[in-house]
């Protein structure tokens, strides 16, 4: 449990918290968007992928089920829905749902790690075309689903240039 932990899960949360930090500092956004707009970006990959390897109807059903699963990020990244810009009380919270899922959910965290690493191996089919369909359901699944959960897992980046100058402030007044 310590080698899974010290050499798979930890450099992960690591590796997501630069992310959403890189993530924050070029586009001014808030963490959570990286998320979804990471996955948008895989249904974008595998919507051309399909349009170069399928045809006929298997192509109209692999770009409407593309379609549908990219309608909840779509749905989080209207404008309207985000709500208000990420400041210290957002951090705040993102930082204690991220320090609960850390702790809470570890074993999930690997469960779907190994899922996504032996998914792709599993998958087959007589027809090359559901074959086809299935190598790519398998890749949305891989490339999406231990990507959010350790995201959701990651320490969030202070809010802006400023932010991390108030937090400081504010952790100082309280201590």
């Amino acid at each position: 449990m310590e080698f899974l932990n010290r050499y798979i899960d930890l450099p992960l949360l690591r590796g997501g918290s630069a992310a959403m930090r890189l993530w924050h500092k070029q586009t001014g956004l808030s963490p959570q968007t990286l998320s979804p707009s990471s996955s948008l970006i895989v249904v974008l990959a595998l919507m051309a992928a399909s349009g170069l390897l399928l045809n006929g109807p298997i192509y109209a059903f692999s770009i409407g089920t593309l379609f549908m699963l990219s309608v909840p990020s779509l749905r989080f990244l209207m404008p309207g829905r985000m709500g208000r810009n990420y400041d210290i009380r957002s951090y705040q919270a993102l930082a204690a749902t991220a320090t609960r899922k850390r702790e809470g959910e570890w074993a999930t965290r690997l469960t779907v790690l190994l899922t996504a690493v032996i998914f792709p191996f599993c998958v087959s089919a007589g027809d090359e075309a559901a074959g086809t369909f299935l190598l790519g359901a398998s890749l949305w699944f891989v490339l999406t689903a231990p990507v959010k959960m350790y995201l959701d897992a990651a320490e969030p980046p202070p809010p802006g240039a400023g932010g991390k100058q108030v937090w400081l402030k504010q952790a100082v007044t309280t201590a």
